[in-house]
């Protein structure tokens, strides 16, 4: 089994329901709240290390403030996790507002959970690894240089970069370094439009497959996905979700699923499949992750 490098937050996802989003100087009372373990790199490796995968995962946990404890006490309890022990910072959250039709708005505060240190990696030092992944968030932050300056010699066979909704606030220089490593991209199909400047999905493919010579993959909700492998584009037909809970995590597992799926040594269509299957069981699950029961059904196929 091809094994896979993580890097990147974990976090507080404060889960608000609300009927609808508040306009200016309206009062409401939401429905509920809660406090989950979120981030997007915790949600891609929650699938691979729950899975069995091969993987190492990199997370900075403080121990200040309100959400680093909360965290540090969850990580603690997976095999899979490899905390960065930061004693004197905290960590952020996200404000997850759902509202009735599922859909989701993020308000995050970002802590140490975005940043990153060349350090870090001395542990791993003489590893390789035949994939990783990395998301626009932390290359967004004030530590991104750092971040790209390592990969740009780090032992990855292919990086999977997700540039999520503010990849088009990260500096073009950052982003033309990474697509220069040949990264594998994972967006949704507005992400992939506006990263593009293009307003047809497909030719938002091609003209980022153009810039960084490989594979392309836009999710499209229910409709699936549209990929471009080895200058061919392609639809995986999506999985239908069984209802609607919230769509919060479900790109990232999609990520992490499809990178499950090329561990296992599935083909790219058998990897999407796979996510779409996964992704569509957690827009039907409160919050990104999803039960024993789910998982060892969708993921697992027991």
């Amino acid at each position: 089994m091809k094994n896979v490098l993580v890097i990147g937050s974990t976090c507080v996802d404060v889960i608000i329901r609300v009927d609808h989003l508040p306009k200016t100087e309206e009062n409401l009372h939401p429905e509920s709240q809660r406090f989950t373990i979120g981030g997007c790199a915790y949600n891609v490796a929650n699938i691979l290390g729950r899975a069995g995968a091969d993987m190492t995962f990199v997370t900075p946990v403080g121990r200040k403030g309100v959400f680093g404890p909360f965290v540090r006490e969850k990580l603690a309890q997976l095999a899979f996790a490899s905390m960065v022990d930061l004693p004197e910072a905290q960590n952020g959250c996200c404000y997850c507002f759902v509202e009735k039709t599922g859909e989701r708005t993020f308000c995050s505060i970002h802590g140490a959970e975005y940043t990153f240190d060349p350090a870090w990696m001395a542990p791993y030092a003489g590893k390789t690894f035949d994939y990783g992944y990395v998301c626009g968030l932390e290359v967004e932050e004030h530590t991104g240089e750092a971040l790209v300056s390592w990969l740009e010699t780090a032992p990855i066979g292919t990086l999977l970069y997700a540039p999520g909704p503010r990849g088009v606030r990260v500096k073009r220089e950052l982003n033309d370094r990474l697509f220069a490593l040949h990264p594998m991209l994972h967006l949704n199909a507005g992400e992939a439009k506006a990263m593009s400047g293009c307003e047809r999905l497909d030719d938002a493919l091609r003209a980022l497959h153009a810039r960084t010579g490989n594979t392309v993959i836009a999710t499209m909700g229910a409709g699936g996905v549209r990929c471009m492998e080895g200058g061919q584009l392609y639809t995986v037909a999506g999985e239908p979700a069984a209802q609607v809970i919230d769509t919060i995590g479900a790109g990232d597992s999609h990520a992490g699923a499809t990178l499950l799926g090329l561990t296992r040594g599935l083909s790219l269509p058998g990897s999407l499949a796979l996510a779409n299957r996964v992704s569509a069981a957690v827009v039907a699950t409160d919050g990104a992750t999803l039960s024993d029961e789910d998982f060892a059904r969708v993921v697992m196929g027991k």
